[in-house]
């Protein structure tokens, strides 16, 4: 059974999300909160698998709450009736982001996405920070893996991220997104460039091919490409 705590302080919306959750059968819930403070406290006393969370609360926001938790905290579908927060809120690393009024099936999609990740890490094969990003992709939060990219390429105030079918352009300088990217898989090899290490096929007249892509690499950054590729 997934235990499951409903925080909002609206109670006609825990009512509703009590209601849809009734109706799945492996989903208990063992409380309701009105207030992020009041689920701070209940958690600490009756840890819970799910939490149904809302954005917007007087006091503690659904956001605060969950920086809170830190890495202890339960697998979190963010509920609210904006979609303001939505990016900030996949940058904590949450299960799903539903809008008000809560549809059936929209509910139970964003079950099945949390089931799925409590029973991962039930079997500890659980998802870090250090293997994705969530990118704004036009209108949508796009979970990226980091082994998808080859290179990230900065064009003015955007950055491109480049894989072997598309590139997604986020709205973003260069030096915030090497400072996402985990330094054990990529490397600053121009100040418009960085590269994936493990997806440099070769190097050809001073530039790096990646994926049938060419990628300049900067005087200044070549000793360390150097070191790091520990050239012969």
């Amino acid at each position: 059974m997934i235990r499951c705590l409903i925080v909002d302080d609206n109670k006609l919306a825990r009512t509703t999300l009590k209601q849809l959750a009734g109706q799945i059968h492996d989903l208990k819930m063992v409380g309701e909160a009105a207030s992020a403070m009041e689920a701070h406290n209940l958690l600490k006393e009756n840890p819970v698998d799910l939490l149904l969370l809302d954005v917007e609360m007087d006091g503690i926001t659904g956001l605060e709450l969950t920086r809170n938790l830190g890495t202890d905290k339960p697998v979190i579908i963010f509920i609210s009736a904006k979609k303001d927060y939505a990016f900030e809120a996949f940058e904590l690393n949450v299960a799903d982001y539903i809008t008000k009024p809560v549809q059936p099936a929209r509910f139970i999609q964003a079950i099945d996405r949390a089931r799925e990740i409590i029973e991962s890490n039930d079997a500890d094969v659980s998802v870090n920070n250090d293997e994705f990003i969530f990118i704004r992709d036009s209108n949508v939060v796009k979970r990226l893996h980091f082994n998808e990219i080859l290179f990230a390429e900065a064009m003015g105030d955007y950055v491109k991220l480049h894989t072997a079918k598309k590139f997604y352009a986020v709205h973003s300088p260069l030096k915030s997104v090497e400072e996402r990217l985990p330094a054990n898989k990529f490397i600053r090899v121009h100040r418009s460039y960085i590269v994936a290490v493990d997806k440099i096929d070769s190097i050809e007249q001073g530039a790096l091919i990646l994926h049938n892509k060419a990628v300049p690499v900067a005087d200044g950054y070549r000793n360390s490409l150097n070191k790091r590729l520990n050239i012969l």
